[in-house]
């Protein structure tokens, strides 16, 4: 135990208080103080000795300092003498057993989910042997909290049965599509398939079992414009809409690595009106040929495109002689947003980088020439009748089409 050093004039004030009224007692005084009444007394009878038993004292004064504790005072400081060591070890005590608490508690908040379920669920496995009230103290919850966790512990156990069901068939959804499938496209399948379950709640149980779509690689620059080109307007304004389709048609060109070093090069031609995929070729270059192979094949596909606006990127294949001529063929006004804005052709430059996902599936390159021609043939296909799509309603492009033209018809 540290001794307390008192100055000589706490001393001599302590005395002095003492001394100025004759009803004064060596216990009030001392607990004043913060000292004990036989410090005080000690002080009391140094000051009286240093005296002499002068007489400016008074003789109660003498009698108050030199009288003797009384039974009772002695039994009173026994007794708190004696509680002091049981107050020492029932506090050591408390300080043990909130150690070990914490120190078991500790492997329930190695990780920072939910941190609190975390406190709730060591209570409710410790509460046998540590009591909720001192675990709930320890651990800084509310009591109340606590039996509330409790009580909904049916209700979590049928939302824990119901997240893993409604796991198993994201699963499905996610591997029914090459693992492409994001949030709002598996909602909408779900949907489509009848189940209707909200959009965060798939969210949620996609975070929460560990199931995610791809996500976009480095884009690779596959525009080289021409210098000598004959600059060409900006007939669609990065409005990317269209009130009815063959009328507006956006492309693009991207590239498929294979093997050590070598491409393959998808041009497509998209309907601003239903995100079609009208027309696409693929080869290993990407000279104009490539790009006009992909107009002819939408040509094909719609029948005609006179009066149609084709809209591309400045690249040397859209912007040569050769191009503009095969156009004016097929009755199809060019347009061209700015000299290096992506954004001026943001639907075709998002649908090649969607199909480089979802064909890679996350791979650096294709096995081979004939393995990236198949993957590239297999999704534009699925794409078109099957691959729903947010601008369409979550639509698939031919069935939104087909709606579309049931509706005029109906009109």
């Amino acid at each position: 135990m540290v001794m307390k050093v008192y100055s000589p004039e706490f001393k001599a004030d302590a005395v002095a208080l003492y001394l100025s009224d004759p009803s004064h007692t060596f216990e009030g005084i001392g607990k004043n103080l913060g000292i004990s009444r036989e410090t005080l007394r000690n002080w009391v009878r140094a000051e009286r000795a240093r005296r002499g038993g002068s007489t400016t004292s008074t003789s109660t004064e003498k009698n108050t300092v030199d009288s003797p504790p009384t039974a009772e005072e002695l039994r009173a400081e026994s007794e708190a003498l004696r509680r002091e060591p049981a107050a020492a070890r029932k506090e050591m005590h408390k300080l043990a057993t909130e150690r070990d608490i914490l120190r078991r508690a500790t492997k329930f908040f190695r990780t920072r989910d939910d941190l609190v379920t975390n406190r709730f669920q060591f209570i409710e496995d410790h509460h046998r042997a540590w009591g909720v009230k001192r675990l709930c103290a320890v651990l800084e919850v509310a009591r109340s909290s606590f039996y509330k966790w409790r009580a909904g512990r049916e209700a979590r156990a049928a939302r824990e049965q119901a997240d893993a069901a409604l796991a198993e068939r994201i699963r499905a959804v996610h591997a029914e599509w090459d693992g492409t499938y994001g949030r709002p496209r598996i909602t909408a399948e779900l949907s489509g398939d009848g189940e209707l379950v909200n959009h965060k709640r798939v969210g949620r149980v996609m975070r929460k079992f560990g199931i995610a779509g791809l996500r976009l690689r480095r884009r690779q620059v596959t525009t080289v414009p021409e210098p000598s080109a004959t600059p060409m307007p900006g007939l669609l304004g990065r409005d990317f809409t269209a009130g009815a389709p063959n009328t507006k048609y956006v492309g693009d060109i991207t590239c498929l690595p294979m093997g050590d070093g070598e491409f393959l090069y998808p041009a497509t031609v998209l309907d601003c009106f239903s995100r079609r995929l009208v027309g696409w070729s693929i080869a290993d270059h990407m000279r104009t040929s490539l790009v006009a192979d992909a107009l002819r094949a939408a040509a094909r596909v719609r029948g005609s495109l006179v009066g149609a606006v084709f809209h591309s990127d400045h690249g040397a294949q859209y912007s040569s002689r050769e191009f503009a001529s095969f156009c004016a063929e097929l009755g199809v006004r060019q347009s061209m947003g700015a000299v290096g804005t992506s954004a001026d052709n943001a639907l075709a430059e998002s649908f090649n980088a969607t199909l480089k996902r979802e064909t890679l599936r996350g791979a650096r390159r294709f096995d081979g020439a004939r393995a990236c021609r198949l993957a590239v043939f297999r999704r534009t296909t699925r794409y078109n009748t099957r691959r729903r799509h947010s601008a369409n309603g979550q639509q698939a492009p031919i069935a939104y089409e087909q709606q579309s033209a049931t509706l005029t018809l109906a009109a």
